[in-house]
């Protein structure tokens, strides 16, 4: 099955872009991966690019027959322990940390894998289906009820992450999904807080029905984050589009 997909990413009103992302085709498929750097005073872009470049090594290094589920662990597990090492290196242990989200795509199978507040979006047959759930006080404060899920974007602690890659883990902070079968007529949003914060599900939906390739799909998304966040201090943004074919 044919994969269309666009990527874009902005400083927006920083001054650097702490985000990073890849598009990687491999023997076995596809896997794309956007990630959010933290920390501040570049060291944000120092993790983000780090995670990037693992998932990159990880996929164009797999093996005949390994799975999204284990490409993917392996990905955010050596990451993880090349983030930890870089904070031992540059004596920075508060710093250098990061959030990510991966999708894989191998033959008609599909498997994604996340950690903090980046997301990735689900549409079948121009439909939003599901998206994952961020690993923050306001999701979590949305699970439970206390607020509705549209308040999670602009709530006081929405900043404030419960998982990210560069903390010491007793165990694997990334949630991973099941596996689950591609069809055409799929479409996935991969994209940082500072994209998602901008935009609601139901424009997501309505200009992907509009849309006749990621690229246009993109586009249109792209210039309503970019409308809705007029005068305000916009943070890096960056975002995948990939629609099955």
């Amino acid at each position: 099955m044919a994969l269309d997909f666009a990527m874009t990413t902005n400083v927006g009103k920083r001054e650097i872009n702490e985000d990073s992302a890849a598009c990687i085709e491999y023997a076995g498929g596809f896997c794309f991966v956007v990630a959010d750097g933290l920390g501040g005073h570049g060291y944000g872009e120092v993790a983000s690019r780090r995670l990037t470049d693992v998932f990159t090594r990880v996929f164009t290094e797999a093996l005949d027959g390994e799975s999204g589920e284990i490409l993917l662990s392996r990905a955010f597990n050596i990451a993880q322990e090349e983030i930890l090492e870089l904070q031992r290196l540059r004596n920075t242990p508060n710093d250098l940390k990061t959030t990510a989200v991966a999708l894989s795509v191998s033959g008609d199978t599909l498997q994604w894998a996340h950690c903090g507040d980046s997301r990735l979006y689900i549409f079948r047959k121009n439909k939003f289906r599901l998206r994952t759930l961020d690993h923050s006080v306001p999701q979590y404060l949305a699970i439970a009820k206390e607020i509705k899920d549209k308040d999670i974007a602009h709530h006081q602690d929405r900043n404030k992450l419960l998982r990210v890659v560069g903390v010491n883990w007793d165990s694997p902070q990334y949630t991973l999904s099941e596996p689950t079968e591609l069809e055409a007529g799929h479409a996935f949003l991969l994209c940082t807080d500072g994209f998602w914060e901008y935009i609601e599900t139901k424009k997501l939906e309505k200009f992907l029905k509009k849309s006749g390739s990621a690229s246009e799909w993109l586009e249109l998304i792209t210039k309503e984050v970019e409308t809705n966040a007029e005068g305000t201090n916009m943070d890096n943004y960056t975002a995948i589009a990939v629609i099955s074919e």
